[in-house]
């Protein structure tokens, strides 16, 4: 995952839980999805917005 080994992400994992606390990773982990899925769906919209553009421009 993104070229990061085990023990990297096990330092990560260490430091969040020091940091935010074991009780809020779970909410955190939830609010990165959710951000990661609006900024994929968005990509995707741009993408096939883009992709009509350059069709009706072909044609």
């Amino acid at each position: 995952m993104f070229g990061l080994g085990f023990p990297e992400m096990a330092v990560i994992v260490v430091v969040a839980i020091l940091i935010f606390g074991p009780k809020k990773i779970p909410e955190l982990g939830s609010a990165l999805g959710k951000t990661l899925r609006g900024f994929k769906e968005e990509l995707k919209d741009n993408r096939n917005e883009s992709d009509r553009e350059n069709n009706e421009e072909q044609q």
